[in-house]
């Protein structure tokens, strides 16, 4: 999937979308500049350091996100079928969240084919107040299967299960079709993955399926 981001081409914020001289160039550099970063620079992935390079167009989710980026904790993941390569994510065309980053974030796509979660807390800061949703705090713990998640950081104890690092992103076999990243990405890929005191940074999350238990939705001062 592209955009016309990767293309260069891009359209002034500024009332009937015509440019000031000097602007286009200048936002031109700003993606390409980027573009080289999704290409060169290695992304820790979780405690054991595994690093990651990512290639322009690996979009890990099929639609605009809001730019809000939304914290998640896990006491504990255990999932089957996993497999992570970096991503490109976008905003909405003018979205206000976009500051100077053109409306790209750069993300480790991490994809799990059946997931298991304990205590799963995810929160987003609303300005003043943060919105929090709470399940799998009881016996019955959060499912999910063919679950994604775009993130920006990702911390924990992991532990991997005849894993793979280092196949081309568009080969990965483990997580099912939804994880396989485009030709020519840098990927890993594990039989099984757990993670203990799971803490992510997310731009986006989907799941085709994702079971709540005791889900608790409100409003409070602190996040996760």
């Amino acid at each position: 999937m592209t955009s016309s981001a990767e293309h260069g081409e891009h359209t002034s914020d500024r009332p009937g979308g015509t440019p000031e001289a000097g602007d286009a160039p200048a936002r031109r550099g700003r993606v390409r500049a980027r573009r080289a970063a999704v290409m060169a620079v290695p992304a820790a992935a979780v405690a054991a350091g595994l690093a990651i390079l990512t290639a322009e167009g690996a979009l890990g989710v099929q639609f605009a996100i809001s730019g809000m980026p939304f914290t998640v904790t896990a006491t504990e993941l255990n999932g089957t079928g996993f497999a992570q390569f970096g991503a490109l994510d976008e905003m909405a065309e003018g979205s206000p969240n976009a500051g100077d980053t053109g409306g790209q974030v750069l993300v480790v796509t991490s994809v799990i084919k059946n997931a298991t979660l304990t205590k799963l807390c995810q929160s987003v800061d609303l300005g003043g107040t943060n919105l929090v949703i709470r399940a799998g705090e009881g016996a019955q713990k959060v499912t999910a299967s063919d679950l994604t998640t775009d993130s920006t950081q990702l911390s924990g104890d992991a532990a991997f299960n005849n894993i793979e690092i280092g196949n081309d992103a568009s080969t990965l076999d483990k997580a099912g079709p939804k994880g396989r990243g485009p030709k020519g990405v840098f990927s890993q890929q594990s039989d099984t993955v757990h993670i203990a005191n799971l803490r992510q940074t997310n731009y986006a999350t989907t799941a085709g399926v994702f079971k709540l238990p005791g889900l608790k939705l409100g409003f409070s001062e602190s996040g996760c």
